[in-house]
């Protein structure tokens, strides 16, 4: 089976830098920020997102049955395609949670949280 994450994704992953969330199918898309050393990974093919205030997502989905988002990451601080500067774009699926053990997994780490961003990863595509 071909790993989804590999170690250089991982690495901008973990660097301290912004994410994007984009509900690709809102009309029109909505945009939400958090950052990428929030998000915790679970397995190569999951990842949690810390989420106190992503009401627009939360609304898109309602009409998207799929739950489509792209997240973008990147960091300068690692060599890309051209140069320095290294980014991504993990297409998936989402699903929000306040409950069961991913949702305290990530209370305990984060207390400000109202929801837990649960993406169900397709793909990762370096973009730089």
């Amino acid at each position: 089976m071909t790993k989804i994450m590999n170690e250089d994704f991982l690495d901008v992953l973990q660097d301290k830098g912004p994410a994007t969330i984009v509900s690709i199918n809102g009309n029109p898309a909505s945009v939400v920020n958090t950052w990428s050393q929030y998000i915790n990974v679970v397995s190569d093919d999951i990842i949690l997102i810390p989420a106190a205030g992503m009401h627009s997502i939360e609304q898109d989905f309602e009409k998207d049955p799929k739950h489509e988002l792209i997240i973008t990451i990147g960091s300068y601080n690692y060599s890309g395609t051209a140069g320095m500067g290294r980014g991504y774009h993990i297409h998936g699926s989402g699903q929000f949670i306040n409950e069961g053990a991913y949702f305290d997994q990530m209370k305990a780490q984060f207390d400000w949280i109202c929801t837990v961003l649960v993406v169900k990863i397709h793909d990762v595509e370096q973009k730089i």
